[in-house]
């Protein structure tokens, strides 16, 4: 099983073969695509394998960064092409979930945690889930939120965890439920990837590599002159 995804600033890498896992963690961003294809070649050799030994591709399908969804998507579509192999399209988010899961409620049976990351822009991705029954279940799909958008869309609702890079990038501004465990740093971003993958690949989640799409949440990257003058002027 290989396994990546560069949908944040860091590279996330992870392969599990014959004599175990083995995960890598690199710079990410407009870097990952020079990088990721070297990183999966030095992490093959490492494990004595070759790209023909690989069985399945998962790859991080969003929500994230622009560039970085493209370059795992088109990375992940070539090689499930090139090998005639499957590919399992993982959500972003529910690394983080699975990451916060394993720092703070790695043997509990049930474990609800709500995801949000920065999304730049005053703006977040994030979504709900729920670990039950040895899998995980999604509450509330990955949508784009406002910062009040988001404490609007999650009041009133019980989370035991929250987690993500939005707890820190916005602090107090991010004003949501009042909740158990803040996991703000993800300890494993790449354990926690192939994990979902060999999860995905047991529960049979693979797809043709022409339906394996990246998950984009916004259709507006950047602010027109007049918004960024305007605000400025709410700066001040």
């Amino acid at each position: 099983m290989l396994a990546f995804d560069t949908s944040t600033e860091r590279l996330a890498l992870g392969l599990q073969g014959a004599s175990g896992p083995l995960t890598l963690l690199a710079d990410g961003g407009a870097a990952a695509s020079a990088s990721l294809l070297p990183h999966i070649h030095a992490l093959l050799t490492q494990a004595r394998a070759q790209l023909a030994d690989v069985d399945a591709i998962a790859f991080g399908r969003g929500p994230g960064a622009f560039t970085g969804l493209r370059t795992a998507c088109a990375v992940a579509q070539g090689l499930g092409l090139g090998l005639a192999r499957p590919l399992l399209p993982v959500d972003s988010l529910l690394i983080v979930a699975e990451d916060a899961r394993a720092q703070v409620a790695a043997q509990a049976p049930q474990f609800d945690v709500g995801v949000a990351m920065d999304a730049r822009m005053d703006e977040v991705y994030a979504g709900r889930y729920r670990w039950q029954d040895g899998r995980w279940h999604v509450l509330q799909a990955p949508a784009l939120y406002s910062l009040p958008a988001l404490a609007e869309a999650w009041s009133g609702e019980a989370l035991q965890a929250l987690a993500g890079s939005a707890l820190a990038a916005f602090g107090p501004r991010l004003a949501l439920p009042a909740a158990g465990p803040r996991v703000a740093c993800e300890h494993d971003r790449a354990g926690a990837l192939l994990c979902l993958a060999l999860q995905a690949a047991r529960a049979g989640e693979g797809v043709d590599a022409a339906a394996a799409l990246p998950l984009y949440l916004r259709d507006k990257v950047a602010l027109t002159m007049r918004e960024r003058e305007a605000a400025r002027a709410l700066a001040r």
